[in-house]
C-alpha cells in the first residue's frame, strides 16, 4: 500500500529545499519502511545542495537518521520487525562482496549502486510523486516523514538511547570518533590536533579521549566551537583566525604532531595540516570537499620525513560492530553525546538549519519531524 509523506526536496542545486507531500511505494524484498523520529543536519547534504557534489534529481535528502520500523518487506532476513527502534545508515552491508567480506562495509559495492543511480540496492527508487520518480540520497532520505530503506543499512538501537543520540552517532559522531579510534595507532600520550571542531571534530576529540592522546588540540575559526571543544575534551584550542595555526602547533608541541585528523575538506586546510605534522607523523583526512578539490603534496617532505597521508571513510569503521560500542558506551556514561546536540527544529524548517550550518551554529542541529 502507498504511503503519502513529506520530504525535502533537492530539484536544483544553488536553490533552497522544498518541502513536499510525496508517495512512498511499500517496501520490496529485503526493505523496511521507518517512521523518521529524528534526523541531523550534517554538511554532506550541503555540498550536493551548492552543486559541490552531485547526485541524480530530484532527490529527498538526509543520511543522518533514526526512527522506528513501520513495516517489513517481504523476505526479510535480518529478523527486524515492526515496533523495533533503528538508525539508518548511508553505506549498506551486503555481506557478499571483497569489501564485506575483508569487514570494510563502508566500501560495499551497494554503496556505489545506490550513489550512482540514485535509488536503493536494485537500482530503483520507491519515492515519487505522481508519475514523477523522485530519488534516494545515498539510500536514506531521511528528511522526510517516512522512509524506505534496505535492511541491510539499518542498525538496531537500544532502549536508553534517544533518537537523535542514535541519528548523530549513525554519522557524525562514527566518522569523527572512529577516525581517532580506528585510523590513529599509538597515539596514548602523545600530541594529536583536529582541525575543525563541527560535528565530525568535536567527535574525534571525544575519541581522541578514549585512546589517551595527550594533548589534544582542537583548531577552529570560530570561538563558540572552540569552547565547545573545551567542554567536550580538547586539552587546548586555537583560533585559526588569530594566529598562524601552524606556527601554533609547532611551538606547542615542539616541532609537530604525531596525528593530525582533519575535519573540514577544504585544500587550504589540509595544506595547514599537512604543514603540522612531525617526522613520520600521519593525517588523517575525514572531511569531504568539492568533487575536483585538490591540494598539493610536496614529495620529498612525505619522503624525507616519512609523513603518510589516511583517507577515513565513515570513521574506517564497521557501522554494524561500532555502532553498538558507541550506543553502549553513551549509555555508561562514557560519551557525553547529549552535549553534541544543537538546535532542535521542525522539517519544514530544514532551510534555516543549514542556514545556521553554514553560519557556524554550535551542536548538530536536529530535524523532528
Amino acid at each position: 500500500m502507498t504511503t503519502t509523506t513529506r520530504a525535502a526536496v533537492l530539484r536544483t542545486p544553488g536553490e533552497p529545499l522544498t518541502v513536499e507531500e510525496v508517495e512512498l511505494d511499500p517496501p520490496q524484498r529485503g526493505e523496511l519502511r521507518i517512521r523518521v523520529e529524528a534526523a541531523g543536519v550534517c554538511h554532506t547534504d550541503y555540498h550536493y545542495m551548492t552543486g559541490d557534489m552531485t547526485c541524480r534529481l530530484p532527490s529527498v535528502l538526509g543520511h543522518e537518521g533514526a526512527g522506528v520500523v513501520e513495516e517489513v518487506g517481504p523476505g526479510g532476513r535480518s529478523g527486524v520487525q515492526p515496533g523495533d527502534r533503528v538508525a539508518m545508515l548511508w553505506r549498506p552491508h551486503c555481506g557478499a562482496c571483497p569489501a564485506c567480506l575483508a569487514g570494510n562495509p563502508v566500501l560495499c559495492r551497494l554503496g556505489r549502486v545506490q550513489a550512482q543511480t540514485g535509488g536503493l540496492p536494485d537500482g530503483t527508487s520507491r519515492i515519487r510523486r505522481g508519475s514523477e520518480t523522485l530519488h534516494h540520497f545515498l539510500g536514506v532520505s531521511c528528511f522526510a516523514d517516512q522512509v524506505v530503506v534496505s535492511e541491510d543499512a539499518v542498525v538496531p538501537v537500544p532502549d536508553g538511547v534517544p533518537a537523535e543520540i542514535a541519528a548523530i552517532s549513525s554519522c557524525a559522531v562514527i566518522t569523527g570518533l572512529g577516525a581517532a579510534l580506528n585510523a590513529v595507532r599509538d597515539a596514548a600520550g602523545r600530541p594529536l590536533v583536529v582541525l575543525g571542531a563541527g560535528g565530525v571534530g568535536v567527535s574525534a576529540i571525544l575519541g581522541a579521549r578514549l585512546i589517551g592522546a595527550d594533548p589534544v588540540i582542537a583548531i577552529d575559526v570560530d570561538q563558540r566551537r572552540l569552547d565547545a571543544a573545551r567542554r567536550l575534551g580538547a586539552d587546548i584550542v586555537i583560533n585559526a583566525g588569530d594566529a598562524d595555526p601552524v606556527e601554533q602547533v609547532l611551538d606547542l608541541t615542539g616541532g609537530g604532531a604525531p596525528w593530525v585528523i582533519e575535519a573540514v575538506g577544504r585544500p587550504p586546510t589540509l595544506q595547514q595540516a599537512l604543514a603540522m605534522l612531525s617526522p613520520r607523523g600521519s593525517l588523517v583526512m575525514v572531511g569531504l570537499g568539492a568533487v575536483d578539490a585538490t591540494f598539493a603534496v610536496p614529495v620529498n617532505l612525505l619522503v624525507q620525513q616519512q609523513r603518510s597521508i589516511i583517507g577515513s571513510l565513515y570513521g574506517s569503521s564497521n557501522p554494524f560492530v561500532d555502532l553498538p560500542r558507541i550506543f553502549a558506551l553513551y549509555a555508561d556514561g562514557k560519551l557525553p553525546l547529549d552535549d553534541l546536540i544543537g538546535e532542535r527544529m521542525r522539517l519544514d524548517q530544514v532551510n534555516d538549519a543549514y542556514a545556521g550550518l553554514v553560519g557556524g551554529a554550535v551542536g548538530r542541529t536536529i530535524l523532528r519531524p
